[in-house]
């Protein structure tokens, strides 16, 4: 169980500005999906664009997360400066995509390039929330994981305000706020008090820290609760538009709706953080895993029901159990590392996970054409069984610090 964060000179303020610029920077994420209809028209796509643009995000985190790894460059150079730097990069890829002479393939890039320097962003942002909260992280991460999830649905409430304004606009907010996030953390946010550089680059790290089983079980249960994640925040918009189909007598705001779901995730990664205090972490991600994969198995049944407010309230606690446990892991994976491979082991993990959900959402992706719908949700189940199999292992070792044990999983 964790203990009470560890305060310092700063630390009364110095969380809320990381939130802050994380939120601000993480919303470049989704930009794309929000505006997927107005692309899909403006650049004569394929309906499958959307999974295709979304992965080629997810390939450039991929990339970019294994560089930043490989190069050790969170645990070498300051987090802050990094930040600030990838941020400049991103939201200018992300702006690119308003240029009228944008092919597929030039979309594809952007967006990947975008992807590419969120890896300075969002592993990062929790390397230096880890250098300034020693104790607690469970909960300092809730607030940061929180602020990303706020931002990832955050274009999609930007699309219901500007909905009688071009699309562009979109991309415009979302890059200027990038830009302030980055310049917010490079002024405000110094090195953390906590923070331990490494020297070099060290290619044997992303082996080592495979080598210590409290990192492989945290890691295993983040990939998958990966594979249900990015996948299910791609599809959400899709998801209200098979429920209006198989219920024409339904009538959704599905940008309004996409962003309730999709953002009502950040309340859950912080009450899953102070409920992590008391539960345990471990116990809380397998509660929160359990939960999710719950709601894949059983989702026909509520395609077929025909009651409007019973599914927005189902997809909404979807949408809260689905992330809820993202942070503990990030917390696990940390608190199982030293201090000074902290930055490393978050990336590389991120890296191995976002691979996960390439796989996931092409997978929807193809399927889509062959399976009824209301059936394809059900393969997102096969993530959070892998997750919990891989934290009841650590039960039978009797492992404290994960806040399992045989007897008190569920």
């Amino acid at each position: 169980m964790a203990g009470p964060i560890r305060k310092t000179k700063t630390s009364n303020w110095i969380l809320p500005l990381i939130v802050l610029s994380q939120f601000c920077c993480t919303s470049l994420w989704f930009a794309g999906n929000g505006v997927m209809s107005e692309l899909i028209a403006e650049f004569n796509l394929e309906s499958q664009a959307l999974g295709h643009l979304t992965s080629a995000v997810q390939f450039g985190f991929i990339a970019g997360t294994f560089i930043f790894a490989l190069l050790t460059i969170a645990d070498r150079f300051s987090p802050s400066k990094v930040f600030f730097i990838s941020a400049c990069i991103a939201s200018a890829f992300n702006l690119a995509i308003i240029l009228e002479s944008n092919t597929f393939t030039s979309l594809l890039i952007f967006r990947f390039v975008t992807g590419f320097f969120l890896a300075g962003i969002y592993p990062v942002g929790m390397k230096i929330a880890a250098d300034y909260y020693e104790k607690g992280l469970g909960v300092s991460l809730g607030f940061l994981v929180g602020a990303l999830v706020v931002g990832t649905g955050f274009p999609h409430l930007v699309k219901v305000f500007t909905g009688e304004f071009p699309w562009i606009l979109v991309l415009i907010i979302t890059s200027v706020l990038a830009l302030a996030g980055g310049l917010l953390m490079l002024i405000w946010v110094p090195d953390g008090p906590f923070r331990k550089a490494g020297q070099k680059p060290d290619l044997s790290l992303l082996f080592k820290v495979f080598k210590n089983r409290d990192f492989r079980s945290a890691a295993f249960g983040y990939f998958g609760h990966m594979w249900e994640l990015y996948a299910f925040w791609a599809f959400v918009p899709v998801i209200f538009s098979t429920y209006a189909l198989k219920h024409p007598n339904v009538s959704f705001n599905i940008p309004l709706l996409s962003f309730l779901v999709i953002g009502i995730g950040g309340i859950a990664c912080v009450l899953g953080g102070y409920l992590s205090q008391y539960l345990g972490t471990g116990k809380t991600a397998s509660l929160s895993l359990l939960l999710s994969g719950l709601c894949c198995i059983f989702s026909p049944f509520f395609f077929d029901y025909q009651s409007e407010p019973l599914f927005i309230l189902f997809m909404i606690f979807w949408g809260m159990v689905v992330v809820a446990d993202s942070p503990l892991f990030s917390t696990l994976v940390a608190d199982s590392v030293s201090a000074e491979s902290k930055g490393t082991a978050l990336t590389v993990v991120n890296c191995i996970g976002f691979s996960v959900t390439i796989i996931s959402i092409q997978l929807l992706n193809v399927l889509s054409n062959y399976i009824n719908p209301v059936f394809l949700f059900t393969i997102l189940a096969i993530g959070p069984i892998i997750g919990l199999i891989s934290l009841f292992r650590v039960n039978r070792t009797n492992r404290t610090e994960f806040g399992l044990s045989p007897k008190n999983i569920l």
